[in-house]
């Protein structure tokens, strides 16, 4: 494996700011690791080695950047001009958009190197692409930010951009074995981003650790107070919350679970247990609401026009999603204070909370990419949340979610480094 696939972000950056290493460089290191590995994962539905050669050699004439020769996959769902965005859908193949989504026009000032499309579900939705899971062929990776964690996983990029509206970030996150950073709604601009829903739809970061995905997001959002330091924070007060569907998850999931908890405290930090508030079971009612609801809306034209284009999964997931009414989409937003409050009393002595990232590990077969049943809550409370890798069962991982409060992104992704040191799992590509 070439030297470079083996450094995390924030280190490959310093070398090509130095001149240690040029663009030219990081392009032909990952572009052949993406020839070697890609026939068999999927990840990418879009990768043109010219266009990255000559992306490479402009970066090199120039001054370096804050993200110098960060190689990066960007999701099928967000716009891109000098490639096709698809949504991954049949219906919009080989559209092109007329300018790039601001996230990635920021990347490309800044001296990321975009490497490719990586394959998403049809409308970050229900319905699979080709990706496999980098640990075993023979399982999912999860969705719908498919492509961009298992690209991370294999050493095919060091950053790729993920969506959430449900899942999407922390559940393939934890199926592939890589950090998944959905920030605070909001944080980082969503703008020509497919729109699913618009309260919950949050554009987020895939990465190889907590650090690279806080530097990103610095650049990003424009803030640099979210850049983390060599040196670990202080210890944080994390409190252990096992949502309403723990008792339904995987045995991986709880020792997961359990071995963070041993090991933040051996690292120093406390753990104390945080009762469910009781009207929290009513998240995932809610979220359902506000999802069919905002979904039935934003993909008007996709359910008039081109429903016979759409797969069969697409088309029983919006079917099924329209079945929410004004009324019902209008009691779920009335109730979200309530909650909010709850929960923000129920974390008043803690610095974060740690709950499971996904039922277990990644489940056999392609046809499905699992559950968002330990996400969906912090999607609709607007609340930043990473995954980072905690245990393995039967060579697959499983991660742990750290959730902060919302707009407290920089506590939130100091606790997760904290976490990260202390579990000590995936360091390289798999």
């Amino acid at each position: 494996m070439n030297d470079l696939l083996k450094c995390d972000a924030t280190s490959l950056i310093a070398q090509v700011q130095s001149g240690k290493v040029r663009h030219r460089d990081v392009a032909e290191a990952y572009l052949e690791r993406i020839s070697e590995k890609d026939q068999d994962l999927g990840a990418y539905i879009h990768c043109d080695p010219e266009l990255v050669r000559a992306s490479a050699d402009a970066l090199d004439a120039q001054e370096a950047g804050r993200l110098a020769g960060l190689p990066v996959g960007v999701k099928d769902v967000i716009d891109t001009a000098d490639m096709p965005t698809g949504y991954g859908s049949e219906a919009y193949a080989g559209r092109r958009p007329f300018w790039d989504a601001p996230c990635v026009t920021q990347t490309k000032a800044a001296g990321g190197l975009i490497l490719g499309k990586t394959v998403s579900t049809e409308f970050a939705m229900a319905s699979p692409g080709k990706t496999r899971n980098p640990w075993n062929l023979e399982h999912t990776p999860g969705g719908s930010s498919s492509g961009s964690c298992a690209a991370v996983a294999a050493g095919m990029a060091l950053m790729a951009f993920g969506t959430q509206t449900a899942g999407s970030i922390i559940r393939p996150a934890s199926y592939c074995g890589v950090v998944g950073y959905k920030p605070s709604f909001g944080l980082l601009e969503p703008a020509e981003v497919k729109v699913l829903a618009h309260s919950l739809d949050t554009l987020g970061l895939v990465t190889r650790t907590v650090r690279d995905a806080a530097l990103v997001a610095s650049v990003l959002a424009g803030r640099p107070g979210l850049v983390l330091s060599d040196e670990l924070s202080t210890a944080p007060r994390v409190g252990l919350f096992r949502t309403p569907p723990f008792d339904a998850a995987d045995p991986a999931t709880a020792a997961a679970l359990e071995r963070a908890v041993a090991r933040i405290e051996a690292a120093g930090g406390t753990v104390v247990e945080i009762e469910v508030p009781a009207n929290f079971g009513s998240t995932h009612e809610l979220h359902a609401a506000v999802m069919g609801w905002e979904v039935t809306r934003a993909l008007s034209y996709e359910r008039t026009v081109l429903w016979d284009q759409l797969t069969q999964t697409t088309r029983d997931f919006l079917t099924e999603k329209a079945l929410v009414d004004a009324p019902a989409y209008d009691k779920a937003c009335a109730a979200l204070p309530a909650v909010r409050a709850a929960l923000a009393e129920a974390m008043a002595d803690v610095d974060v909370l740690l709950a499971p990232s996904a039922p277990g590990t990644a489940p056999k077969g392609l046809s499905s990419t699992g559950a968002p049943t330990f996400n969906t809550p912090w999607t609709l409370l607007q609340m930043p949340a990473l995954s980072v890798p905690a245990y393995f069962e039967n060579g697959l991982p499983v991660g742990v979610q750290v959730i902060g409060r919302r707009g407290e992104d920089a506590r939130t992704l100091a606790a997760a480094q904290f976490v990260e040191a202390a579990l000590d799992v995936v360091k390289e590509p798999v």
